[in-house]
């Protein structure tokens, strides 16, 4: 193509056609002459075509989330807390057996054959690994005296199984059939004794030299009275031998503000805490000391009712507004409300000092809202039910719901930020108290409601995760700043295999704990894991072994430590003795002794 001569007697290349615009851009712009009636129905339609765009897109975002929050739950994929389409696709091709590269090249290499059918069970079988409880349901359902062979199809996939994991419900493939007679010379699982079928069921030998993670033992909260005094020293001895045999790494130890400080301002009493170390140091145990600024209502022991300092309830006859407080009025005496972070209303100190509602974070929204010229968002939702209200039958927290609304929006944003500023506050003056000591921040498991799409629960705990937004990453990077360790609370298969009313509530344990765990590992921060309720059998120690020790993770992340809670029942405790010691040796990355198990 010739190029048009200019005076110069240079040719210049053409422009190049513009690019035919698409969906609302594309309608046509106003003529100079139209009308302002028509230039205004043009605008009007121009913005309708947009908010449509949007609602799409945030429909697209909410069936990607949903697929992301499956895959997470049963297949335990290696998925970033911000992963789209493509990431899901790359994870399953990878999961398949595919090689995909980084620009989206899949191909299947050559030296990597599909995977054989799975063998057929002869003779006495051992089983890998288990990763569900789907088979530790099918083994315990065999008759006794029931053939093998006779039950060959009761071993078959659930639904729930990840790829990944297939190879736990199959014999394992390098038995050599050889070495085993027919199936009808096997009577039944007698063949294998208890101990045998506890060792390759629940915990596999496939953790040796695995990283070493540590773990801790949560002590009782009542060892220690109202008056910080140790209750019974020689029990706690006796306690701390017991987990030295086990090879336990350290402790874990509840230190309660309305304990510490119970009775008069910044006079401290310490001398139960003193004298519980001290017996911790004969036995060269590590300590992790949980700071509660809070109170409690259930003791492990149940005979301590742990409140705030009885001078903060002196003020809070005079001064209700230092607590959380909701719609009609009821007081939430159990923590003191973000709102005073920078108030002076505890005898000359602020909340944030105190440390280390109701009319102060009004305060506090009707500046955000003024900030963003909209003064009559300055309240909290209307239409966002009670405390036992179910999503649906809100305004607010329902599908489609006034919580993904412009307002909603600012809303969410203003509350999780108010919860941002604390944690971030607080932890400016912890590092400086406690420098050169790792600092650790707990992180609960807000899972009712995990499986609708406004994530009811977390929202209104301040952590603004809906299923097409990532409220956790936002926090994991404020963490990161201040170079600390996210604590996260598991509740593990004896929780959630029995509780009838998840499925009414929506709840979603594992799901959200795969989200928080891959969050915090796509932040580069550390992570400990804690369990919510003690552990009852093999099986719930072999889950949080996945959890804390992934298999399938690429990149090769596990968690920085374990702290478990005991049985406080010496029967149960006894009982549970030799799985947990296989359990610490299994976390330790040791081989478990013969006998253990």
């Amino acid at each position: 193509m010739k190029h048009p001569l200019h005076r110069d007697g240079e040719s210049y290349p053409s422009p190049p056609p513009q690019r035919r615009p698409r969906g609302f851009a594309s309608a046509p712009a106003p003529a100079a002459g139209a009308s302002p009636r028509r230039r205004g129905v043009q605008e009007r339609e121009r913005e309708r075509e947009k908010e449509r765009t949007k609602l799409r897109e945030r429909h697209r975002r909410a069936i990607t989330g949903r697929m992301l929050a499956g895959l997470r739950q049963h297949g335990n994929f290696p998925l970033p807390a911000r992963a789209d389409m493509n990431d899901v696709l790359a994870a399953l091709a990878r999961a398949a057996g595919w090689t995909v590269q980084p620009d989206g090249t899949t191909f299947r290499s050559s030296n990597q054959p599909l995977l054989p059918p799975p063998p057929q069970l002869h003779g006495a079988f051992q089983v890998a690994s288990v990763e569900t409880p789907a088979l530790i349901n099918t083994l315990s359902s065999y008759a006794i005296g029931t053939p093998l062979d006779s039950q060959a199809s009761a071993l078959q996939t659930d639904d729930s199984l990840s790829p990944s994991s297939l190879d736990s419900v199959v014999a394992d493939r390098r038995i050599k059939t050889e070495n085993h007679g027919n199936s009808s010379s096997v009577s039944s699982l007698n063949c294998m004794d208890n101990d045998q079928l506890t060792r390759s069921v629940l915990f596999p030998d496939d953790y040796t030299k695995t990283p070493y993670i540590p773990v801790y033992a949560s002590l009782p909260m009542g060892i220690i009275n109202s008056h910080c005094q140790l209750v019974d020293p020689e029990s706690v001895r006796a306690e701390l031998r017991q987990l030295k045999s086990l090879n336990v790494d350290g402790v874990v130890v509840d230190c309660w503000w309305g304990i510490v400080e119970a009775w008069t301002p910044r006079k401290y009493e310490w001398s139960g805490y003193r004298d519980l170390f001290g017996i911790i140091k004969e036995f060269k145990l590590k300590v992790q000391v949980v700071l509660s600024f809070h109170g409690s209502g259930e003791t492990g022991s149940g005979d301590v009712l742990i409140s705030l300092p009885k001078w903060i309830m002196e003020i809070a006859k005079e001064n209700q507004d230092i607590f959380f407080t909701d719609r009609e009025g009821r007081r939430n005496t159990e923590c003191l409300s973000w709102g005073i972070d920078k108030e002076r209303v505890l005898r000359g100190r602020t909340g944030i000092e105190v440390l280390g509602h109701t009319w102060y974070m009004q305060k506090n929204l009707r500046q955000s809202a003024l900030s963003r010229g909209h003064l009559f968002w300055a309240r909290g939702p209307d239409n966002a039910g009670y405390y036992n209200s179910r999503p649906h039958e809100t305004g607010f927290f329902c599908d489609g719901g006034d919580y993904d609304s412009y307002y909603g929006r600012f809303f969410l944003n203003w509350y999780s930020g108010v919860l941002m500023d604390h944690v971030d506050q607080v932890l400016s003056l912890a590092t400086l108290a406690f420098d050169g000591a790792e600092i650790v921040v707990k992180v609960p498991s807000i899972y009712w409601w995990y499986r609708t799409a406004s994530h009811a629960a977390e929202l209104t705990a301040g952590f603004y995760n809906t299923t097409n937004r990532d409220g956790y990453s936002p926090v994991f990077r404020m963490l990161k700043k201040h170079s600390v360790i996210l604590k996260l609370v598991c509740y593990g298969p004896e929780y959630t295999v029995h509780e009838k009313d998840d499925d009414e509530a929506f709840a979603d344990p594992e799901g959200l704990t795969w989200q928080v765990i891959n969050a915090a590992w796509d932040q580069g921060l550390p992570l400990c894991i804690e369990s919510a309720l003690p552990c009852r059998n093999g099986e719930a120690y072999s889950r949080i072994l996945d959890t804390a020790k992934p298999r399938d993770d690429p990149d090769r992340h596990h968690a920085a430590s374990f702290a478990y809670r005991q049985q406080q029942q010496p029967p149960l405790r006894e009982a549970c003795l030799s799985e947990l010691c296989t359990f610490v040796k299994c976390m330790h990355g040791e081989a478990p002794q013969n006998g253990e198990g």
